[in-house]
């Protein structure tokens, strides 16, 4: 999945493609790489269309066997219609009720949402982690630039997730 970004040119190309048409794509793909059962539990810190890479990543440790770490997906979205996936992250969390726990938050809530408004927040964070800080965690984050600013921080300032007590060395960058 793609989002189209105005004047991305990545996007946009991706966008005029055609049914039939190839892409060659060609090196490496940079990242942070996933060993099962290295942590306890994982983190999964989505915004809009950062959900993919999240969503990936548990759908990898979920369909494998010998993986027994646990997940939390904590997921920002515009508004109800702008989640996707949710049908599948609900059903893993009945497929998987001691090891899959998702929180949706959005920021325009439709008229009878039921789900957490707003962005994610320290407050959303402490309610949805309770092993908040702990260092058999890791915690991956990937989304648009001021939520990734707000968790991670800058050059020059701690993020939300430093503050609520996570090293810099469990905090990775999708």
């Amino acid at each position: 999945m793609v989002k189209q970004y105005p004047g991305g040119k990545a996007s946009t190309h991706l966008h005029s493609l055609q049914p039939g048409q190839h892409l060659i794509f060609v090196g490496a793909i940079k990242g942070p790489q996933w060993t099962p059962n290295r942590v306890r539990h994982v983190v999964l810190i989505a915004g809009g269309a950062g959900i993919t890479p999240c969503y990936q990543l548990a759908q990898g440790i979920l369909g494998n066997a010998q993986d027994q770490t646990a997940v939390t997906l904590i997921y920002g979205a515009n508004g109800d219609r702008d989640i996707l996936w949710k049908g599948q992250m609900e059903q893993w969390q009945q497929t998987f009720p001691d090891r899959f726990k998702v929180r949706f938050t959005v920021s325009e809530p439709g008229e009878n949402s039921t789900l957490a408004r707003g962005r994610v927040t320290a407050s959303l964070l402490q309610d949805a982690l309770p092993d908040l800080g702990s260092k058999e965690c890791e915690v991956y984050v990937c989304g648009p630039p001021a939520m990734e600013a707000a968790l991670l921080g800058t050059r020059s300032t701690k993020g939300l997730l430093e503050e609520l007590g996570y090293g810099k060395e469990q905090i990775h960058k999708f």
